[in-house]
């Protein structure tokens, strides 16, 4: 079963898609791609946001959602609710994460800042960790490389107990028109998959359907052409047992 771990599919809350009809227009890119099991995690900014506010609003875009699906027929979508939650200091003992979760899981999408790692990120994530009992999940963890002139910190993180999200679209940067930053990017994408330690995921990072277009069929294309089949089957076989179990 193929999943999309992280998307903005859900109209109208973030900077992800504007209306419902270009969420339908998502949604079907997605079903063509063979991806029947989408996780909605529109952005969640806790110096911006409530959290029963954002939950509010979530669940009513996803009632409209639900309504203009069945208007056009579209019923075959599997769809759990999440968030990608921004780090914020103390998120390591801030009790509402919980209700951030991927719906019927201890899976919490987190957004790491794009700057230099510390000490005290390292000691939150090992309190969400240990504390909260929450999985983390690293989400695009290929886009933070680059901020780490210092890579400790974030060694000592990803020897913690968390799972690592990638972006499809970061092993597309292949061709000549990518810059020499995206193809670094894709061969730190490609090593990692190539380390059988590190639990994988995979998200579109989708947002419309011009510039952040649904992208999974691709990126898996190229993970099967440079590092295999059996690592596919890895990364939706990990997908379903922690949406799935008790």
């Amino acid at each position: 079963m193929m999943i999309d771990f992280h998307c903005h599919i859900l109209q109208g809350i973030d900077d992800g898609s504007h209306d419902t009809e270009e969420s339908l227009a998502l949604i079907q890119e997605e079903n063509k791609q063979g991806i029947q099991t989408i996780i909605l995690t529109p952005h969640f900014y806790a110096h911006r946001d409530r959290v029963d506010h954002f939950l509010t609003k979530r669940e009513e875009r996803y009632l409209a959602l639900q309504s203009a699906m069945k208007e056009h027929h579209m019923e075959t979508t599997t769809f759990y609710f999440g968030a990608e939650v921004y780090y914020f200091g103390g998120i390591g003992k801030a009790e509402m994460v919980e209700k951030l979760c991927i719906q019927g899981t201890d899976l919490l999408l987190l957004e790491m800042p794009f700057c230099q790692w510390t000490r005290e990120m390292l000691d939150d994530i090992r309190g969400l960790i240990r504390t909260q009992k929450v999985t983390v999940i690293l989400a695009h963890i290929e886009r933070y490389f680059s901020f780490q002139k210092d890579k400790g910190i974030m060694n000592q993180i990803l020897d913690l107990p968390v799972i690592l999200q990638m972006n499809a679209g970061s092993f597309l940067a292949g061709s000549k028109f990518m810059d020499f930053e995206g193809k670094k990017k894709r061969r730190k994408c490609l090593e990692l998959l190539d380390e059988p330690d590190y639990h994988i995921l995979l998200g579109s990072d989708a947002h419309n359907m011009h510039a952040r277009k649904p992208n999974l069929a691709a990126g898996r294309a190229v993970i099967a052409e440079k590092i295999g089949t059996d690592r596919l089957l890895e990364i939706d076989s990990l997908g379903e047992r922690i949406l799935c179990r008790d």
